[in-house]
């Protein structure tokens, strides 16, 4: 029995650890050191704020994870983690922001500890949490080992969801829904944006009913007139005004699962050119949902929605979705495929995506988008359940 409160059975942990060592065995790996602490949390239900430190998980193709990182957060770990308290690893202190000494000096201990100082090491290189400092120390450290590039190793070994996932990217989309209604009910001229923000923060903590909200891994994103012609911006104290159109990037997030959903509002009379664009996005959308089926590719939705947007005269660049479900901070996509026209990945039961077509355009932005999961049979399902449209407040 899990000794922590690991959110899922020892059987989904199993089965999530035998994927990723069927892909390392592929890939000619002794062992994996994960820092992405989603993939983290995905190996061993760690969760806690402390990958502003260095911590990981080592993952050799016999025997369990071993979680490693800073002593104080290894408590952390025996809370939330499924193993035993010996496959628990916490570093000293001194370690921490040092110039005496570097925590992968200690990590390269465990390491041969282990038996694996001579051993084919996968590392994330491309990876926000794994430093190009951690691994010059920890090459230098291992000189009989080989350090492997394995970035995004785990990544694709979570894209397929368990029913588990899915059971919680929809109670993230419950929370996603209540916090897009607070959103568009808000929104009036003369109400700070801070203020506006506060309340959907609220919404989203509080939950709904016994679905309590957790943080999600991206604030929520709100500019409005101009701001909105930018894709990432997030609020300021401005008053809102009439006469501009403001998009709601906003997730639930139940246990670090994430269900994306955009909505925009125009206080005021929208111009004929973004109720042009609007019929153009829904049409796309529609279509792009229409094909987004198992056996058909990524690439297929992508291209879907771009030939709609061009049947209307609307040039398009960049991606339009992404995988989502668990994630931390910076970002609610797990960096595995993307809805864009080049990509051939094939659409496979279970696969969650964020459908992201956005338009920017030079004076506006208008953002309509989904969370989708692809079935066993038919078109995907969107799994919030909010009218897709511009909502306008005359």
């Amino acid at each position: 029995m899990p000794l922590g409160r690991a959110p899922f059975s020892n059987d989904e942990y199993d089965r999530r650890i035998a994927k990723t060592r069927a892909a390392m065995d592929e890939a000619g790996l002794d062992a994996i050191f994960v820092t992405d602490p989603s993939n983290m949390a995905w190996l061993t239900g760690y969760d806690g704020w402390s990958f502003y430190v260095h911590q990981g998980v080592i993952l050799r193709m016999e025997g369990g994870p071993v979680w490693w990182g800073r002593y104080m957060d290894s408590i952390g770990a025996l809370r939330t983690c499924w193993m035993d308290p010996e496959n628990i690893l916490g570093y000293p202190d001194n370690y921490v922001q040092s110039a005496l000494r570097h925590p992968m000096q200690d990590l390269a201990g465990q390491i041969k500890a282990l038996g694996l100082e001579a051993a084919r090491i996968g590392v994330e290189m491309e990876n926000y949490y794994y430093s190009a400092k951690a691994h010059a120390v920890l090459f230098e450290e291992l000189p009989g080992a080989s350090l492997v590039d394995a970035t995004a190793l785990v990544n694709w070994q979570r894209l397929v969801k368990s029913e588990d996932e899915i059971d919680f990217i929809r109670k993230a989309a419950k929370i996603s829904e209540k916090v897009m209604r607070v959103a568009l009910e808000r929104a009036e001229p003369g109400l700070r944006k801070n203020d506006l923000v506060a309340d959907i923060m609220h919404a989203g903590i509080t939950g709904v009913e016994d679905i309590w909200g957790d943080y999600p891994a991206i604030v929520p994103l709100t500019p409005s007139g101009l701001d909105a012609t930018a894709a990432h911006l997030t609020w300021n104290g401005d008053l809102m005004k009439e006469g501009e159109a403001t998009f709601f990037e906003l997730s639930g997030c139940y246990r670090r699962y994430h269900a994306p959903l955009c909505r925009s509002i125009f206080l005021g009379t929208p111009p004929q050119e973004m109720r042009e664009a609007e019929q153009a996005q829904l049409e796309g959308i529609e279509a792009g949902l229409e094909v987004a089926k198992a056996g058909n590719t990524a690439g297929d939705i992508a291209r879907t929605f771009l030939d709609v947007l061009e049947s209307h005269g609307i040039q398009r660049m960049g991606r339009c979705g992404y995988p989502i479900g668990l994630s931390y901070p910076p970002d609610w996509g797990e960096r595995t495929a993307s809805l864009r026209a080049e990509d051939e990945t094939v659409l496979e039961p279970g696969m969650t995506f964020h459908f992201m077509p956005a338009l920017w355009m030079e004076t506006w932005g208008l953002e309509t988008t989904e969370t989708i999961l692809i079935r066993e049979n038919g078109p995907a399902e969107a799994l919030c359940n909010f009218e897709r449209k511009l909502f306008v407040k005359p």
